[in-house]
């Protein structure tokens, strides 16, 4: 009789991996740009909308023309153009932090587009204000700061755990700290769209290397939508490959941190990671880096996890 019950159990713990791994998709990605520098065609940001909705927000705002030209003619945006694109289909930024490979494009395309929201912590929203959306280094298109103000921009607030619903589409966005390079802060954006999540991560170092809990306590916030099978995807950064010694990190990740981070995770959601794909942003480039750091990430990907490298202009749904 005991075996008998202990057999049903693991046949219901299979059958709920089995409906998470086939569960309907809830979110379109389409990636804009996904390297962490040097080539600023192609930096981090990202569209992400409800799918079967095609009102999107941008995550981080790196690259924004270039990613719309391929995003357009791979005919994933009904478009004339990028500009036409960018100002129909983006209703919102969400920047996780300042730093030029996540605000370049936003800042350089901001003449042809049109009035939204910025929605970031207030160290992003003062660089916004007090140094890039100034008459001295380009013009002031926020709603805020150096005159004349034009206006264009709204500044939005974001408190740490705080949800905000976003205008105009189906989605609700929570923000979290991270950190990169403590004590400077980057962000988190777990997306939710019905009870369905999506987590964007910003530029972030381990807890270890940045004596901090900006991850765990992550983890934890997460952890029950992992075993409630509603977390449809996890997208983080990996910079570089496990060569690099922790104190040239300077805030990001290596595979090796990468997966013990989440094996910190798979932990805290009962062993359930395995039902929630990984995307991998952010590999800075070089000759060999891309090859080397997808090397390390499948040489210790001894949880198998299901990992994703996006690629500029291809769409994701999950």
């Amino acid at each position: 009789m005991k075996i008998k019950y202990l057999l049903l159990f693991l046949f219901t713990i299979q059958l709920a991996d089995s409906w998470a791994q086939v569960k309907p998709s809830s979110f379109t990605i389409i990636p804009l740009g996904v390297k962490g520098g040097l080539d600023e065609s192609d930096l981090s940001a990202y569209l992400v909308s409800a799918k079967g909705n095609n009102q999107f927000i941008c995550l981080d705002a790196g690259t924004i023309n270039h990613g719309l030209q391929k995003a357009v003619a791979n005919h994933l945006l009904k478009a004339t153009n990028a500009q036409k694109a960018q100002q129909d289909f983006i209703k919102a930024y969400f920047i996780s932090h300042a730093h030029l490979d996540h605000t370049a494009g936003l800042i350089l395309n901001s003449p042809n587009d049109n009035a939204k929201n910025i929605y970031g912590f207030e160290s992003v929203l003062d660089v916004l204000k007090n140094n890039y959306f100034t008459w001295k280094s380009w013009a002031n298109f926020g709603n805020e700061g150096d005159k004349p103000i034009l206006n264009k921009y709204n500044y939005s607030l974001l408190s740490p755990n705080k949800e905000v619903e976003i205008n105009n589409t189906d989605l609700r966005v929570k923000p979290f700290l991270l950190s990169h390079v403590n004590p400077y802060e980057s962000s988190a954006f777990l997306i939710n769209n019905k009870g369905q999540y999506l987590l964007y991560l910003g530029d972030t170092g381990a807890d270890t290397v940045e004596k901090s809990n900006q991850l765990e306590t992550l983890w934890r916030s997460i952890a029950p939508l992992i075993q409630q099978g509603v977390l449809h995807g996890i997208m983080i950064e990996v910079s570089f490959s496990n060569q690099v010694p922790e104190k040239s990190l300077f805030g990001h990740l290596t595979p090796s941190l990468l997966m013990s981070e989440l094996t910190k995770l798979n932990s805290l959601s009962g062993n359930r990671l395995r039902n929630t794909p990984i995307l991998v942003t952010h590999i800075k480039p070089c000759d060999t880096c891309e090859n080397q750091i997808k090397k390390e990430i499948a040489d210790a990907n001894t949880l198998v996890l299901k990992i994703i490298y996006p690629v500029q202009g291809q769409k994701i749904e999950l």
